[in-house]
């Protein structure tokens, strides 16, 4: 554990910044449609652009790790984040999708990134605990979103709020240029390698059953992740009637609950159940989370509220470190960065297509809770899928 403590902080830093970033534009969206001219709900737009980037960015993640070094491409991860919220600040339709696109160009290779430097550096025994572990940046991030950017919102404005958002991102990439040497420039270190194909990653992954169906099981549960992510603080604000502090903390509960989640899954892989059975699980139950969430109204006392949140979170957020730990341990040796990718490619898409469908529906339907049942109901198939393959 000595020898992994310090690339586990540096990539939960890491990790947690840039989904920061990406949380960020739900939290805005409420106070920011008014001057950006568009609707709260449009935000499902802007988590779909950020993850459309990151689609492709993941898939070239292995090149980008092999020529500059993971931890080179960690810092281009929190320089990328950094300009895009900077820019989603100027409140111009057309440049606050151009900001999304360049926080989803940064956001594809933080995770492959952050992965090959644990890779080599974690016990077998302790791989999916150490990789759950670091995958908590994310609800850190995000819970971070939920409780400080309304507090700046209220204090300077939500422009000042993006703002600070990117400074962070900045200044992370500043502080961690020592710890390169360690890991990019060290003599053990791997040296850089001719380009892959932009195809090979995904072909690795397609081609191998284990790879292929890991892969594919993400797509849903990112995609539901999402839309509790996106949509919880505009769905509090609009259809049940909080002030946007209020919602903010409500997604902080699930986003606290999340990483206490995935630390908890994590261990449970490792030492009493089996992995798959464990993401199984996991997707029923945040399937079920979704269908309580859509019978939310504002008669419900706010105690109660916190507590669905929190079930909710523990289950969106609480799957990716088991998953990226069976990605890890199943890919052969030398893919760890391109393999996670891959992978993630599907993952992304996932992120892409259910945000964009649940938007889809609240502008057809004018309803949240439609919207929660329907990704809730895919989230569920996908979950009894997991159950039907452990069992042959």
């Amino acid at each position: 554990m000595k020898g992994v403590a310090w690339p586990l902080i540096v990539t939960m830093a890491i990790q947690a910044l840039v989904s920061l970033v990406v949380y960020t534009p739900p939290v805005l969206a409420p106070v920011a449609q008014t001057e950006i001219g568009l609707p709260a709900s449009a935000v499902g737009i802007v988590t779909a652009l950020i993850y459309f980037a990151a689609t492709f960015t993941a898939v070239s993640a292995g090149n980008l790790i092999n020529y500059f070094g993971a931890m080179r491409a960690s810092q281009l991860s929190l320089v990328l984040a950094a300009a895009g919220i900077a820019i989603i600040a100027t409140a111009n339709p057309w440049l606050v999708a151009l900001g999304a696109l360049i926080v989803g160009t940064g956001y594809g290779v933080v995770t492959p990134s952050s992965s090959a430097i644990l890779a080599d550096r974690t016990p077998e025994n302790m791989r999916a605990f150490i990789f759950s572990l670091k995958q908590t940046g994310v609800p850190i991030g995000g819970a971070l979103a939920g409780a400080a950017i309304p507090l700046l919102i209220v204090g300077f404005g939500w422009k000042e709020a993006a703002l600070f958002a990117s400074a962070a991102c900045f200044l992370l990439a500043v502080a961690v240029q020592p710890y390169r040497a360690g890991v990019d420039l060290a003599p053990h270190a791997p040296r850089p390698a001719a380009p892959v194909h932009l195809l090979e990653p995904l072909k690795l992954v397609m081609s191998h059953p284990r790879l292929r169906e890991l892969a594919l099981a993400s797509f849903s549960y990112s995609g539901m992740q999402m839309c509790m992510g996106s949509f919880l603080v505009v769905f509090l604000t609009e259809h049940v009637g909080l002030t946007v502090s209020s919602a903010g903390a409500a997604l902080s509960m699930a986003m606290i609950a999340g990483a206490v989640g995935r630390i908890a899954w994590g261990i449970f892989a490792d030492n009493w159940m089996a992995p798959r059975t464990v993401l199984g699980a996991l997707g029923a139950s945040m399937a079920v989370s979704a269908f309580v969430m859509a019978a939310v109204t504002p008669s419900w006392p706010y105690a109660l509220l916190l507590v669905v949140s929190a079930v909710f979170g523990a289950s969106a957020i609480g799957w990716n470190g088991v998953y990226l730990a069976e990605v890890v341990r199943n890919a052969p040796q030398g893919t760890a960065g391109s393999a996670t990718g891959a992978s993630l490619a599907m993952t992304y898409a996932g992120v892409v297509f259910l945000p964009t469908i649940f938007w889809l529906i609240v502008h057809v339907s004018g309803s949240y809770p439609a919207a929660f049942v329907a990704v809730g109901l895919f989230t569920l198939w996908r979950g009894s899928y997991f159950f039907r393959r452990s069992k042959q």
